[in-house]
């Protein structure tokens, strides 16, 4: 019987494309979801992709009582926790609520998995814990310097965890950093659907080649970088969804904690991106500069030799597929 897994935020975009991965890797995911941000709807192209059933518990991650239930009622055997508020902007304004989720939910389903017995975890953080760092790619060993409180609350919670794996042996933890995870399922069954009109810089391009938006913002021209805008890595769904299913094999047996980068390597100015999606979509994009984002910072790249090295995991899609997929998901509809 394969083991179950509890995929916190398994209904939203990288935790979709997680529960497939995990089933399609042998293991049975069980979905916990508030859809505050996704849909129920997600739940049959779940099952489609995944060749399997998937139990959906709709609870939010902070309440104590339904995590309680979810593991009474599924035989867990361990955890992968996506669910988490991700706006960088947003986070700037609004801290508390991040703060609660992020933190306040972490803590909360960790007191209920020390209930259970269940001691295996992949903690979904992010690379907004670099901040504008000087290490450039970024290894896993860069210093912590967040500019955001997105990347605050991120970095408190990967403390938190080193120092429960250091104060308890019985556990067994990956943090798996993203850097910006884009594109969709290559079949064209799932994509990015966020209820809040995302401000990631692909779904934002869908929507302007959908005339759904009139232009696209860039945020900012004056950044150091060559082309004065800002440089990211893009790293494919699918790709990122395989490096989390490894890292759970990876840790299933060993105690402790250890971190991976998941990113290319490749670093792409947003302008550079505006023209790989022009390049997928066959059309122009109308674009206006704005001013820099809140807590925006000029450059994240990550360095993905260890990913490579432990996991043997190396990502397979460059950003032409990655805007290409986004394209095919928005030309049905980019919705559920």
């Amino acid at each position: 019987m394969p083991d179950s897994v509890l995929v916190t935020g398994g209904a939203g975009f990288t935790g979709s494309h997680i529960v497939v991965e995990l089933a399609r890797s042998g293991y049975a995911p069980v979905v916990l979801d508030s859809f505050a941000n996704s849909t129920p709807a997600v739940r049959s192209r779940l099952e489609a992709l995944a060749g399997r059933p998937v139990p959906c518990v709709t609870a939010d991650v902070r309440d104590v009582g339904a995590l309680r239930n979810a593991f009474h009622d599924h035989p867990i055997a361990a955890v992968v926790h996506c669910a988490a508020l991700e706006n960088v902007a947003e986070s700037q304004a609004r801290p508390l609520a991040f703060y609660d989720v992020n933190v306040g939910g972490t803590l909360s389903l960790i007191e209920v998995m020390g209930e259970a017995g269940v001691g295996t975890l992949v903690y979904a953080s992010s690379a907004s814990v670099y901040g504008d760092t000087d290490v450039e790619p970024a290894g896993e060993h860069a210093p912590l310097a967040p500019a955001n409180v997105h990347g605050r609350t991120k970095r408190v919670v990967e403390d938190f965890l080193r120092d429960l794996t250091a104060a308890n042996a019985n556990w067994r933890i990956a943090i798996v950093r993203k850097f910006n995870v884009a594109g969709a399922h290559s079949s064209g069954m799932m994509g990015e659907a966020a209820r809040a009109r995302s401000a990631h810089l692909i779904p934002q391009l869908c929507r302007v080649a959908a005339g759904e938006a009139s232009e696209f913002l860039v945020c900012g021209d004056d950044w150091d970088t060559p082309d004065g805008t800002g440089v990211r890595d893009y790293v494919h769904v699918q790709d990122a969804a395989a490096l989390f299913a490894r890292a759970l094999a990876h840790i299933a047996s060993r105690p402790g904690i250890f971190t991976l980068n998941a990113g290319t390597g490749a670093s792409h100015s947003v302008l550079s991106v505006l023209a790989a999606f022009e390049r997928a979509c066959g059309r122009a994009i109308a674009r206006t500069i704005s001013g820099r984002r809140p807590g925006d910072v000029a450059f994240a790249c990550a360095d993905v030799s260890r990913a490579s090295s432990v996991l043997d995991w190396r990502p397979t899609r460059d950003i032409d597929a990655i805007c290409a997929d986004a394209w095919r998901w928005q030309k049905i509809g980019g919705r559920y």
